[in-house]
């Protein structure tokens, strides 16, 4: 009866035992439900982490634009106000000469005597006043003189109208004190009289 009992154990088939195996590995792979449930927040938070960098990366990229715009900015402005400050730093200093050109003028204009003394006296102040001017000139200070011309509230101050038939209604008829502009810019508007209409 022992002998009976001990039968030898047959050996599966080769085709069954790798079937087995199959079915072992298989059922080791598949994922159980709380494996599944872990892996789709983990993808969930690496794709909105991903979605957070690309936004901040676009943010960063038009804060640096932004920069470099107002950096130039800033450039540009500072440039304009040195070439400005360059081209009108003698402002104040031409108005200081003004006066000095309007007592030349004034002194030209009190010496109408035919004495020769008084002629010499006037050739000596029209050449001062002539060398004045064209030193002034040099640094771009110009005489506004608009005898003749149509009125300029812009240029000219006008202290009053006058009948004139034989010029052109709203023209200055005479100037009472000339103007001067520096680089284009008015230092003082020339104080005219202006025809009536």
């Amino acid at each position: 009866m022992a002998n009976e009992q001990q039968k030898p154990v047959e050996p599966a088939a080769p085709q069954q035992a790798e079937q087995d195996i199959q079915a072992t590995a298989a059922e080791s792979v598949v994922e159980s439900p709380e494996v599944t449930a872990q892996a789709e927040p983990e993808t969930d938070a690496l794709a909105l982490a991903q979605a957070e960098i690309a936004r901040l990366t676009t943010e960063l990229a038009e804060q640096q634009l932004r920069t470099a715009a107002e950096i130039q900015n800033m450039r540009r402005r500072a440039e304009q106000d040195v070439e400005k400050a360059h081209k009108f730093a003698l402002e104040k200093f031409a108005q200081e000469l003004l006066p000095v050109l309007d007592s030349l003028e004034r002194a030209i204009e009190a010496c109408q005597s035919d004495d020769a003394a008084v002629k010499a006296l006037r050739e000596g102040v029209e050449m001062t006043l002539s060398i004045f001017l064209s030193s002034v000139a040099k640094f771009n200070l110009v005489v506004v003189n608009p005898l003749g011309e149509a009125f300029d509230p812009e240029l000219h101050q006008a202290i009053s109208m006058v009948p004139a038939p034989d010029a052109a209604p709203n023209s200055v008829v005479a100037v009472m004190q000339k103007g001067y502009s520096l680089n284009g810019r008015l230092v003082r508007p020339a104080m005219v009289m202006v025809a009536k209409a």
